[in-house]
């Protein structure tokens, strides 16, 4: 199994994780859907237990998903292995479990303790390995506040090491001054690299965990500009395909397809997209999400085929524009 280690920890994790947003199921943000509609349970167990007998032990979840729904599934599933794997999962919001809703809060700070007792019911486990801020807008400059309570979980053995999941530089480096601050979950994908979130990694030691690799399968080449979705999918209302950056992006995406089809290449667009992650820096560890066992298959298969060549790397970034980044 293609390893990577978690920042500055003494974890050792598969280079790529599962991340379980899709099989929270249905649910609300501020009464809006932020789910990926309907969900089955059995089918997501099946496909947690097939990647942990392929030899992948790291699985990002979080209080929000399914408002504990996916917490819930993933700890059931992960039952008797707890010892062989690395869970993550975050805080930050108020989850409603009855009425499946998420809402906003100020109350970060003093509330921090109780959504990690929270977790740790959902997941039916002792100890969270990496704990994340999943407020991703919140003032870098009360950053410190949050790290304290963090240290103090650490000390207690709630949880082992914890991160930010932000796309804003400033904020990750004002988290990355804590102890044991290891991780930095942040927007990167073949579609849109961000050089100053991985820079911001390199210099703090902090591993570079990929939130939509795959772009919300935008980049497995699934859809076009008339695609659709369920009116409980996030998608329904947050993502128009005709958009100008899906506009420019779909096209690109066949063009990267074509290039890796034309040598020979047998990747999928999905593997092709992951591989990229891996080959970008040796930091990186994406999470693509999942709802069904093909998928995971599919994106297991991605390790077995290993890193980009850098004449591939350097076509793809010929095809999105942008100065290539492997000389």
């Amino acid at each position: 199994m293609f390893k990577r280690r978690l920042g500055r920890s003494n974890l050792e994790v598969s280079a790529m994780g599962l991340g379980c947003w899709a099989i929270g199921g249905a649910w609300t943000f501020d009464n809006e859907p932020d789910g990926w509609g309907q969900v089955d349970d059995t089918e997501s167990i099946r496909a947690i237990h097939y990647a942990l007998d392929a030899g992948i032990n790291f699985f990002d979840t979080a209080a929000n998903y399914g408002c504990g729904h996916s917490e819930q599934v993933l700890g059931q599933a992960v039952a008797g292995r707890r010892d062989k794997i690395i869970l993550a999962t975050k805080f930050g919001y108020v989850v409603d479990e009855e009425k499946r809703n998420v809402t906003e809060t100020e109350d970060v700070v003093n509330r921090i303790r109780q959504e990690c007792e929270a977790s740790l019911r959902r997941l039916k486990t002792d100890y969270i390995d990496l704990y994340q801020f999943h407020k991703w807008n919140y003032d870098p400059e009360k950053a410190a506040e949050v790290c304290e309570v963090l240290e103090t979980l650490v000390q207690e053995g709630k949880i082992r090491w914890y991160g930010w999941s932000t796309d804003n530089p400033e904020a990750a480096k004002a988290f990355a001054q804590g102890t044991h601050c290891t991780a930095i979950q942040h927007w990167l994908n073949m579609a849109d690299d961000v050089p100053q979130m991985l820079s911001v990694c390199e210099e703090h030691d902090q591993a570079s965990i990929n939130r939509s690799p795959l772009v919300s399968g935008m980049l497995t080449g699934k859809f076009n500009s008339d695609s659709t979705f369920p009116a409980d999918d996030w998608r329904h209302t947050s993502w128009n395909l005709r958009d100008e950056w899906p506009a420019q992006t779909l096209p690109r995406i066949e063009a990267v397809r074509k290039i890796f089809a034309d040598t020979g290449d047998v990747r999928t667009q999905a593997q092709i997209a992951l591989a990229w992650l891996w080959t970008r820096s040796d930091r990186t560890i994406p999470i693509p999400g999942f709802k069904t066992l093909t998928q995971v298959k599919e994106n297991i298969q991605a390790m077995e085929l290993g890193l980009l060549s850098k004449e591939q790397m350097k076509k793809i970034d010929e095809i999105f524009a942008r100065t290539p980044i492997i000389s």
